[in-house]
């Protein structure tokens, strides 16, 4: 069950950061998740470093903001490294 709450959470992260960085057209489910899945991780070390990052491991709201923000750095690393285009095969 924690595992569907990980998975659910991570969807939900990826999908706010795409819409912050307008490539929600471009990133099917799957990439939602993983990006918010990487994103929460990433956000996480940003806070930690920051000495920001809440207590626990526990779902929190300081949590999923670290999360949505690690993601739409991703987004952008991401953008950067392929030019910000996607072709079509």
């Amino acid at each position: 069950m924690d595992w569907l709450i990980v998975i659910l959470a991570g969807a939900f992260i990826g999908w706010i950061a795409s819409m912050i960085m307008k490539t929600n057209a471009q990133m099917g489910a799957i990439a939602n998740i993983v990006c918010g899945l990487v994103g929460a991780v990433i956000g996480r070390f940003i806070a930690q470093l920051l000495n920001l990052a809440p207590a626990g491991t526990n779902f929190s709201l300081p949590g999923l903001l670290f999360g949505i923000v690690g993601a739409c750095i991703l987004i952008a690393i991401v953008k950067a490294i392929s030019g910000g285009t996607r072709r079509a095969v």
